[in-house]
């Protein structure tokens, strides 16, 4: 079965350390062990770009092939302020592709899933469309069983990620017609972290809005802002909706940016410089990561689920 790396060595070269050659700094959230890998060792399941649930198991791949050879060139033009649809297209397309193929998005995603079978099954149950569970189960209904616990919803996580998978390409259209924030990090001693997950996400004051904060390098991020009022049906590959605003940080917006990284890392974050300071403040910020929840709104014909995202401290630690 072949190494699959859900987040692309292209992109975590980017990181090593001048002072390791080819290795890069890396602390583990959960005991905050350090250690120096290199781009090949980390962030890989074995077959994890393979999905059962698409016609070509391996479409993502090919996907990449598109990717991966173009990531360097595409944050040159980045950096020197030279952005065409070819950088856009390449820069969303990572996004895109980490933003779908990571552990963490599938077992985010999963709980959305979770949330709508099990409100389903409830409904259906109310109206009497469901056959009576066995009498093993003490005749309890099935709003009861799941209600105490006593029956679980399961869900595959290559369900999602097929369905991302899919429609990478719409996500690409969408990311790369929303406004950009590319933020420019001056400061050699406190560069952007990376993770196995680096798509940080942001509050905005619409609740229904998230940016996504995604650090590209050591010296530069990008900030994509959604908006709501653009109609997808309108978007396409030459990217006319697209707005960059180039922006140099102050120290206290890259600290925020790094906390932001960390709090939303599934197990590992990534980093060219070991200073002193940094798995105190690694530490600081281990015990949060990503999740979803389910809210349900009454309506007249029902309820209105709601599925907000957020950076939650994690329960039991």
């Amino acid at each position: 079965m072949p190494l699959d790396h859900f987040i692309p060595q292209v992109y975590l070269k980017n990181f090593y350390s001048p002072k390791l050659g080819k290795l890069m700094y890396a602390i583990r959230k959960s005991d905050l062990k350090t250690f120096t890998p290199d781009a090949n060792s980390v962030c890989r399941i074995e077959d994890g770009s393979t999905n059962k649930y698409l016609k070509e198991a391996r479409l993502v791949e090919e996907f990449l092939k598109v990717i991966e050879p173009k990531y360097n060139k595409a944050l040159a033009r980045l950096l020197d302020d030279n952005i065409d649809p070819e950088c856009i297209y390449v820069i969303a397309g990572f996004v895109a592709y980490i933003s779908s193929c990571s552990p963490a998005f599938m077992r985010i995603q999963s709980e959305y899933l979770r949330g709508i079978v099990e409100h389903t099954t409830q409904l259906e149950d109310s109206h009497g469309r469901l056959p009576t569970p066995p009498p093993e189960l003490g005749g309890e209904t099935f709003t009861d069983l799941l209600q105490k616990g006593k029956m679980v919803v399961e869900v595959d996580g290559k369900f999602p990620q097929a369905f991302a998978i899919a429609n990478i390409l719409s996500a690409i259209k969408r990311f790369g017609n929303f406004k950009w924030d590319i933020l420019i990090n001056s400061f050699d001693d406190n560069t952007f972290f990376t993770s196995d997950f680096p798509v940080a996400i942001e509050q905005t004051n619409n609740p229904r809005v998230l940016n996504k904060i995604v650090p590209l390098s050591p010296s530069i991020a990008i900030r994509i802002c959604p908006d709501l009022s653009i109609c997808e049906k309108n978007l396409d590959f030459t990217f006319s909706h697209f707005r960059g605003t180039r922006r140099n940080i102050n120290l206290s917006k890259v600290i925020n940016i790094n906390k932001l990284i960390v709090r939303c890392a599934e197990t590992t974050v990534f980093f060219r410089d070991n200073h002193d300071w940094v798995r105190k403040f690694v530490s600081k910020n281990a015990n949060y990561r990503i999740e979803s929840e389910v809210v349900k709104f009454p309506t007249e014909r029902g309820h209105a689920l709601f599925f907000p995202t957020f950076i939650s401290e994690i329960k039991g630690n």
